[in-house]
Order: C-alpha cells, then structure tokens, then sequence
C-alpha cells in the first residue's frame, strides 16, 4: 500500500498544498482509498468516524474536476448519494471547505482553475430549484437513494448521463436492508444510462462482513477493500464532587451571604484534627 506521504503525489499542487496546511499527514484509510480509486476499480473504504474517509473521496473527485478537461457534453459527473437527509455539515467540511481551500491555493500558486458547481437535492427540494438543476445540472450532485430513483424516472435522467463517479455514504446503514436493495437497482439504471459504468467508492463505518458489503456495492463487478486496522484512542476525565476522595464525609465549610454579617455553617461531621475540607461544588 502506499504510504500516507506519497498519496498526496497524485494530486495536482494546488490540492496538494492545501491538505499539507489543513492536515498533518493522510490517514491510512485516506492512503489506501486513494492508491484504489486511482487504479480505477470500486473501492469500499471501511473505518471509524473521523478517519477522512469521506474527505478522501470528495478530495479526489474535486482534484479531477479542477484538473482534467471538461467533456464537451455538461452534464453532473460526481454523485454523492448519502442515505441521510442531514447532509449540510458534511458538504460543507467534506466538499465546499476544500474547494475553497484549493482555489485559494491556486491562486496564490499563480494557477487558474476553472469553477465547481454543487447541487443538493433531495425530498426538502423545491420544484423550482429541481427544474433548475436539470436544466443546468451542476458538477457535484448531492442526493438521497429515493431522489436519485425519481430523477431516473423523469426528464432529469438527462442531466446524469456524464457521471463519471458515484460516492455511496454510509453503506453501512442501508447494506441488507429493502431500502439497500433498491438503492442496488438504482445504480445498476444508473449505469444503464451511461457511455461505461461509473466507478463507485463506498464509505462505511465498521462494518462486518465485508466481502459481502463490498458484492452490495460493486453487484458483478470486483470492488477493492480498503480496511486499514484502527487503534481506539481514550480521552478520559474524571471529575469528582470533592477534592479529596479519601474522605467524602469530611466537614464542608460553606459561605452564606445575606444581610447580615456573614455566617459560616458547618455541614457533615466534625473535621479531624481541626483541618477543614472544601467542595469543589460551586458555593
């Protein structure tokens, strides 16, 4: 597999500098998605939350969009189908940070790069707003199982017959399930549609087993398992009401402002040794 360093080799400059001052290095499921996406073949990248599996695949999709010639068709060529409707805050870190990001870079590296348009629909989707991204489709379409089911089933077919990439999030949640198997129709229509199949990357939390996850994936077709082995890594505080745990029942001296002078009240049994011990409670 290669190395966490030499994955970034694949992208142009300007993504290259970006993710080298957004990020310390690529993950290990970064490193592998990117070497099995690269060699063209489906690829299901199986790792927890906050492995940037899903930055990986929106990463490389935008570095090919920004880089490569536009076909002289217009047309949608990613699509990001996710089976949850909250999809605001992973656009939004996972796909519009780093386009901003990599435009910024270019410029400051002196190269042009031409723009990226995104696209959200979805049950919530107006009409007007649907009409609009099927008469002027945009380059990134984020999309829901049974939205992608409807465009396919209307005019709006049309604006899908460039995709070139299909990004399946949380495969975790639909594999096994009737709304997974008409999901696994879907896609297969979906490159029906096509001049050749589309190439799929799955993202999935862990998730077992995963051959047959990655056969619900790729139907015929082989996919590329990229499961790299995690470490759990603990972030432990304790937090107690007293501060000293040998000896919880000892007195407590609180502080009560009235009008009056203040007075001092003792609670619990007498301190030892005429020592007096204090709560961390707020008093």
């Amino acid at each position: 597999m290669t190395g966490p360093r030499t994955a970034l080799e694949r992208f142009s400059a300007p993504t290259r500098e970006w993710f080298g001052a957004a990020f310390a290095a690529p993950t290990a499921a970064q490193a592998g998605a990117w070497e099995a996406i690269a060699d063209g073949q489906h690829a299901l990248v199986v790792a927890p939350t906050g492995s940037g599996k899903t930055l990986s695949a929106f990463l490389w999709a935008i570095d090919r969009l920004l880089t490569q010639p536009r076909p002289a068709e217009t047309g949608t060529r990613v699509l990001y189908i996710s089976p949850l409707k909250a999809l605001a805050v992973d656009v939004e870190r996972n796909l519009r940070a780093p386009l901003s990001g990599i435009r910024q870079t270019a410029g400051r590296l002196g190269t042009r790069l031409p723009d990226v348009t995104v696209g959200i629909r979805s049950g919530d989707t107006p009409a007007a707003e649907r009409r609009t991204l099927a008469r002027t489709p945009p380059d990134i379409l984020i999309t829901t199982p049974e939205s992608l089911f409807l465009m396919l089933t209307s005019r709006a077919r049309e604006s899908l017959r460039q995709v070139e990439t299909v990004i399946v999030d949380e495969v975790h949640a639909v594999a096994g399930t009737k709304r997974g198997t008409h999901l696994g129709i879907t896609l297969e229509r979906l490159d029906a549609l096509l001049p050749q199949p589309a190439q799929r990357i799955g993202l999935s939390a862990t998730v077992r087993p995963l051959e047959e996850v990655a056969r619900f994936l790729g139907g015929t077709t082989p996919v590329e398992i990229v499961a790299p082995p995690s470490v759990k890594e603990w972030d432990l505080t304790v937090v107690v009401p007293v501060e000293d745990m040998t000896s919880p029942g000892s007195t407590t001296t609180l502080t009560m402002r009235t009008t009056a002078p203040t007075t001092r009240a003792t609670v619990g049994r007498p301190p030892r040794s005429g020592r007096t011990s204090r709560t961390t409670w707020p008093t």
